[in-house]
């Protein structure tokens, strides 16, 4: 019977494992601007009545539309009425490595074992991924794709919403190292303690994350003094660019206690840190800042972590971080690493409607996430030589009308059509035919 139903899962879920229908964008051959729209350029003012050109997949000029040359071969698109924003910007998610959570084979977000320093999310990237078109379709254009499972599951890759390949779609390769943080008890005690017997004193769970980090340390020194000597060992060797403080680690940790140890031992081992999640992070924002360490909310819309909690503790969570001078972005991560990836801006949105200022949910959804990922030169905000990665649409994307009616990524232009669009025209089609 098991078998029998197992058949049936698999039959009813084989259409959304196939490849999506979409084709990826054209290189840009002619330069585009886009005249009378309201731009907002999320890093200075919004201009009213503005112009955007691009060319060869870079913003040559923003600025009021009379004040910007436009080429005579450029094609023209009229933005009356309408808003140009840069791409969206969900900074946690299983993009391109999950299809349907309910199908194993469809799941490709985790390795064996318990250290994966190796492990490189952008190469296991599906291009043709369903959810990759759906998430685009409402203007999120980035996505950080995350590995999870073990204790350090791998490097989370930058990647944009569009591309033949998994080479195409990668920003940034290498963007954090991902950990999951270990649950730290009130008390315990120091695996280096000769008497382990004591009721109540648990071995410390950092020791053995500690123990890998010196044994990686160990390795580079013997690297560095004799190459030829010490065999290549490539977990151990992925952890350099850790060490020289390059990629910084994004520790998976909400409660008060997680937080305050993953800082401590980033600052013991100095190396930079990144928190995801972060329900607790306002109790200690003057550690945070101290350190200089970021937050990206794993979710708004979420539950309350404590009976005790008001009903709101998560909703208002960028509002308190904001208020407390810690710098955060917002993810839909805890909803749905994948196919909800596309409400990342209602997010945004509730966190406005419990004491977030819009232009800084805005921010946090676009030009944060992007300067916390170290890709701030490239996208996140709309500036004369980054990316034109970017949307059009009919009004503000935090509000749920609004439509986005185009979008570039690196001034490709993509296809909006998705997988949830071909439904609604399939069943819109049937409902007009049964019409008397």
């Amino acid at each position: 019977m098991k078998q029998f139903i197992a058949i049936l899962v698999l039959a009813a879920l084989s259409g959304s494992l196939k490849a999506s229908d979409e084709i990826p964008g054209a290189p840009q051959t002619t330069p585009v601007v886009i005249t009378g729209a309201t731009i907002h350029t999320v890093s200075g003012p919004v201009i009213d009545n503005g112009a955007l050109l691009f060319n060869r997949g870079r913003i040559v000029a923003v600025g009021k539309a009379g004040a910007v040359k436009i080429p005579d071969n450029a094609q023209r698109i009229d933005g009356k009425g309408k808003h140009v924003y840069p791409g969206l910007f969900e900074a946690h998610s299983h993009l391109g490595l999950v299809e349907v959570s309910a199908v194993r084979a469809s799941r490709d977000q985790s390795e064996s074992g318990s250290m994966n320093p190796n492990v490189r999310a952008h190469v296991s990237v599906n291009p043709d991924s369903e959810l990759i078109p759906v998430t685009r379709a409402n203007g999120v254009l980035l996505a950080l794709s995350a590995p999870s499972g073990g204790r350090i599951s791998g490097q989370a890759s930058v990647m944009q919403m569009d591309g033949w390949t998994f080479e195409d779609m990668t920003l940034r390769s290498g963007a954090a190292m991902v950990v999951s943080w270990p649950s730290v008890p009130h008390e315990f005690q120091k695996s280096d303690e000769k008497d382990k017997s004591k009721v109540g004193l648990k071995t410390d769970p950092v020791d053995s994350l500690r123990d890998f980090f010196d044994e990686g340390r160990a390795y580079l020194a013997a690297r560095a003094d004799d190459t030829s000597a010490q065999q290549t060992d490539v977990k151990l060797e992925s952890l350099r660019p850790v060490f020289e403080r390059k990629m910084p680690l994004l520790v998976s940790a909400n409660s008060l206690a997680a937080i305050q140890s993953s800082v401590a031992f980033a600052v013991e081992q100095n190396v930079r840190l990144i928190i995801l999640g972060g329900y607790d992070a306002p109790l200690c924002a003057e550690l945070l800042k101290k350190h200089n360490v970021p937050v990206i909310v794993s979710a708004v819309y979420r539950l309350p972590r404590r009976r005790h909690d008001g009903v709101d503790a998560a909703y208002t969570l960028p509002s308190r971080l904001r208020d407390a001078g810690v710098r955060f972005c917002i993810s839909g991560s805890d909803s749905s690493r994948t196919s909800n990836a596309r409400n990342l801006p209602y997010h945004a949105a509730t966190a406005v409607a419990h004491g977030l200022p819009a232009d800084e949910a805005l921010k946090a959804i676009t030009l944060y996430p992007a300067q916390i990922l170290g890709v701030a030169k490239r996208v996140g905000s709309l500036e004369r030589g980054k990316d034109a990665t970017l949307i059009l649409t009919t009004g503000d994307p935090l509000e749920t009308p609004t439509q986005v009616t185009a979008a570039w990524v690196r001034g490709r232009q993509v296809d909006l059509s998705s997988r949830h669009v071909r439904l609604y025209e399939k069943y819109r089609e049937k409902y007009r035919q049964l019409k008397p």
